[in-house]
């Protein structure tokens, strides 16, 4: 049971830090700098992307999109 936590916290992490890598990512090289569609680095955006990985960074980045609209 240890290890099954153990593991999901890790993977949860992982996650996190990989989408928080994205979204920087593209905040600084793939979008414009006077963009109004980029996605803040927060507590929000972490928890998003670690509990729902990249396709979480594609929602984050929908939902800037929809708000645009």
């Amino acid at each position: 049971m240890g290890k099954k936590i153990g593991a999901a916290v890790v993977n949860f992490f992982i996650r996190a830090f990989i989408g928080m890598a994205l979204i920087f990512f593209i905040n600084q090289y793939v979008l414009p700098p006077d963009s109004s569609i980029n996605v803040g680095l927060n507590a929000l955006s972490f928890l998003t992307s670690g509990s729902l990985g990249i396709p979480g960074v594609g929602l984050l980045y929908g939902i800037m999109c929809y708000q645009i609209l």
